[in-house]
């Protein structure tokens, strides 16, 4: 008898976005295609920076690339959790991902501000 473990898990997907070579972008961009994998990604996502916070060395560049990343990749539908996601925590590491997301202007274009 098999568990109820989601398709993909969350660590599965902090693997994916701890690499994030080329191979795992295409992975992760596929993911974020399907509307019901959206909470495996964000948990994935939280689980890495968990994770990141954690560690001895903390690579803010490298996050915050992943936040650039995430930020251009992600689909419009993502763009507030993913924002939500990174202000969770004061943590560096979320701060790092925060950057990322707020350079690639992913929340701007998914809701551009009202001209008045």
């Amino acid at each position: 008898m098999t568990g109820n473990v989601p398709f993909p898990d969350r660590d599965t997907v902090a693997e994916k976005l701890a690499t994030l070579a080329e191979a795992d972008k295409s992975y992760l961009a596929l993911l974020m295609e399907n509307a019901a994998q959206d909470d495996n990604l964000l948990e994935g996502l939280r689980r890495h920076l968990d994770l990141a916070a954690g560690s001895r060395l903390l690579n803010s560049l490298k996050l915050e690339n992943l936040g650039l990343w995430l930020g251009t990749a992600a689909p419009d539908r993502l763009q507030i959790r993913l924002m939500e996601t990174a202000r969770s925590s004061q943590h560096p590491a979320y701060q790092a991902v925060r950057t990322g997301l707020s350079r690639s202007g992913g929340l701007e274009k998914a809701y551009p501000p009202v001209v008045r």
